[in-house]
């Protein structure tokens, strides 16, 4: 019996009744939404809604908890019939912002309200969003919640919300409302204007559309496609339309992760009669936005999504002396040995701090790690499992991804044949990270596209007269064989890194896992993998192996969002000293054997151990990095990146005088084999050399000079020698 002393009028039971209990029911639900922005505490006397009208007069963020503990009858007529209600609320606003302004003097003299424009009602709630893929018609006209990433977003238009009519024969006007959304106007067929006696009557469809005596406002359709972690395998992503309108235009880029609350609406497409002809009842849906929050910063999903014990948990974990150690053993426990790459791997999950300075310059705290070497080294296994437990990732192969796939494409949209952007992987993955997988096999055009989005964390494009950055602060972990397809000791750390220097300096790790022969080694690997797939299947105790990998999960989001740990004085003056050392070494090594190395070290890598010590401080949850993390940061880069620098043969090798001859000799010999501008097959060569008693690697090593020397190339992957002038 809600609003039986509204004052509303009762009829006894006529025709029409209905409509006086429909606006009776209506003028009480205003009252309630009047009082409730009025007069709703969040704790003594303080008026959240009264002043954020104040604050700002045009949109009102309005909490639904919040609503459901004023009355919890207003929340169930929302999200049944949201579009009825809605307008109802934005009245009860606009009516309690013009009580809350001063009266101002109106023409006549009198004290009137100040004249306020709409204001615009947003959602937000904490309840749980739906999946894509379980929106069916139940949901139609409901508030429904769901999350992606938005892949598109069109130009903003504007939409009319009455339209202005005029007859054309009797110059009468009208007023026609506009329906939300995508839907049109409805205009009606005849005039309503009662002819005078010897006037011609109105004809049928006389109106003429008014643009300029119309009101607009401005909207907005955006494209939203399911977060990749929801996407079943083998599916494809769905993707689904946004309308959003007035305040809520252009707050979203492409590639940004949003929770929305709208309306499930639906629409007639207007290319529609193409694929379904006499098909008049089947409309498209669509999601008409009244709520949205992104979810992309580092700062995702705040720190209200940790529960007090789990940070207590966290807490108490960090405190532990051997954390680090704790967290590289959880660190793909499947994957036997290499501990110095799970090490980087943590490093690489957890990421340094990223700076903004004064002048807007922006420093990447994101670690990129590259793992080069022998086939069955288990280097895509890491991936996949960083893949599994990053909070958000991304995980592409070297062959099977162009440029225009990793960095941002733009597409036509069909209908309204204008053009837009589509973000790739690294604007998809933005703070998270981007695995790519056989990283040599790139085309190199390609590979030169993920430059920018590795130091720079920016992705630019001008094309089709879209010129715009887009935001790619990701971490890569890329995974590569040598151009040989093994690593070849015999070769030079040249030959092998078959990369250019400009992507190696930004790599932050540099790995060179090999498959060393070794018997007590191999006794051990051999015993652990037949473990592991002996025992797959028994310890499918279910619930335990996805709790670990759940907790690594939300301890490196936790980590990620609460600490920003910076170096200490001590430390660096440490990384200063040792950093003047390293390069010192490398200029006298360069001195020695007369050509540079193969990884450059630079100020770039000086950058990179600041961010493997703050990444080891972030372990444990320290606010600066000290002496010890700045030391196992060293660490780590002198068995990767510096062994990878100083690996391979150099031509120093301390050759005897009769290898040196023999040398001389096959050198000799090649020179007659192969004329000036002509090819031969590198197999050939050495077999026709080796039927002549000379030794593979002696040819091999003459041919490695030559090669140095510049005096032979090689073509066709490494097969074909072909001899310089």
């Amino acid at each position: 019996m809600s609003g039986w002393d509204e004052g509303g009028i009762y009829y006894s039971d006529q025709a029409n009744s209905w409509e006086g209990e429909a606006d009776a029911s209506n003028h009480s639900l205003l009252l309630k939404f009047n009082e409730f922005i009025r007069n709703f505490e969040s704790h003594n006397n303080v008026f959240p809604y009264r002043e954020s009208l104040l604050h700002n007069p045009n949109s009102l963020l309005i909490d639904v908890e919040d609503l459901n503990s004023f009355d919890p009858e207003l929340p169930a007529k929302l999200r049944s019939s949201p579009s009825d209600f809605l307008p109802l609320f934005e009245t009860a606003a606009a009516q309690v912002l013009s009580g809350l302004k001063t009266k101002v003097v109106g023409d006549s003299g009198l004290m009137e309200d100040a004249a306020t424009g709409d204001v615009q009602i947003l959602l937000t709630s904490k309840e749980d969003a739906i999946s894509m893929r379980s929106l069916g018609a139940q949901y139609i006209s409901k508030l429904v919640k769901i999350s992606g990433i938005t892949i598109a977003a069109s130009r903003t238009k504007a939409k009319a919300t009455y339209v202005t009519l005029i007859c054309k024969n009797c110059k009468n006007g009208k007023q026609v409302p506009c329906r939300p959304g995508l839907g049109g106007a409805i205009v009606p067929r005849s005039c309503d204007h009662v002819p005078q006696p010897g006037e011609e009557p109105c004809p049928i469809d006389p109106w003429l559309v008014v643009p300029d005596k119309s009101k607009y406002v401005d909207q907005q359709t955006l494209k939203l496609q399911e977060n990749p972690e929801d996407v079943p395998t083998g599916e494809l992503p769905r993707n689904l339309l946004l309308s959003v309108d007035r305040r809520l235009v252009q707050k979203v880029v492409p590639g940004s992760r949003l929770t929305v609350i709208g309306i499930y609406s639906i629409y007639q497409a207007s290319n529609s009669s193409t694929s379904h002809k006499g098909a008049v009842a089947v409309r498209q849906p669509y999601i008409r936005v009244v709520g949205m929050e992104e979810s992309n910063d580092a700062k995702s999903q705040g720190e209200a999504a940790f529960t007090t014990e789990e940070i207590e948990e966290f807490k108490k974990f960090a405190a532990e002396p051997d954390a680090y150690k704790d967290i590289c053993s959880k660190i793909a426990p499947s994957i036997f040995g290499h501990d110095d790459i799970k090490k980087a791997v943590a490093c690489l999950l957890f990421s340094g701090s990223r700076k903004n300075l004064p002048d807007g310059v922006k420093l990447r705290g994101d670690i990129n790690v590259l793992l080069l070497g022998d086939p069955s080294t288990a280097k895509s296994q890491f991936l996949k499992f960083v893949e599994k437990t990053a909070p958000i990732a991304v995980y592409t192969s070297g062959k099977g991804s162009s440029a225009a796939g990793l960095t941002a494409s733009v597409i036509q949209d069909s209908s309204t044949r204008e053009f837009y952007l589509e973000g790739g992987a690294m604007v998809l993955a933005d703070g998270g990270v981007v695995c790519i997988d056989e990283f040599d096999k790139m085309r190199p055009e390609d590979r030169v596209a993920i430059h920018e989005a590795m130091e720079q964390q920016t992705i630019s494009i001008a094309k089709a007269g879209i010129t715009t950055v887009l935001n790619s602060r990701t971490s890569v972990l890329a995974a590569a064989n040598p151009p040989s397809g093994r690593y070849d000791d015999l070769k030079t750390a040249q030959d092998n890194i078959d990369l250019q220097t400009t992507i190696l300096s930004r790599f932050d790790l540099i790995f060179i896992v090999k498959d060393n022969r070794n018997y007590n080694q191999d006794k051990i690997m051999a015993s652990h993998i037949i473990k592991v797939h002996a025992s797959a299947n028994a310890t499918m105790g279910e619930n335990r192996v996805p709790k670990e990998e759940n907790w690594l999960k939300r301890y490196l989001q936790y980590c990620r969002t609460v600490c920003h740990p910076r170096l200490s004085e001590s430390a660096a003056s440490l990384l200063q000293n040792n950093y003047v050392k390293i390069r010192q070494d490398m200029r006298q090594q360069a001195n020695e054997t007369g050509e540079a190395a193969a990884i450059p070290i630079t100020v770039r890598q000086l950058e990179a151990i600041i961010r493997l010590s703050e990444a080891l401080a972030k372990m444990k949850l320290s606010n600066s990095a000290n002496e010890e993390n700045v030391q196992e940061a060293m660490k780590l880069f002198n068995v990767s990146t510096m062994d990878a620098a100083k690996s391979g043969i150099n031509q120093q090798i301390n050759l005897t005088p009769d290898m040196a001859n023999e040398i001389k000799q096959a050198e000799t010999q090649i020179k007659r084999r192969i004329g000036i501008g002509n090819h031969i097959s590198e197999r050939r060569l050495i077999d026709d050399l080796s039927r002549m008693g000379m030794n593979e690697s002696i040819v091999r090593r003459a041919l490695l000079i030559m090669h140095q020397r510049e005096e032979v190339e090689y073509k066709r992957e490494r097969r074909v020698i072909y001899r310089k002038a």
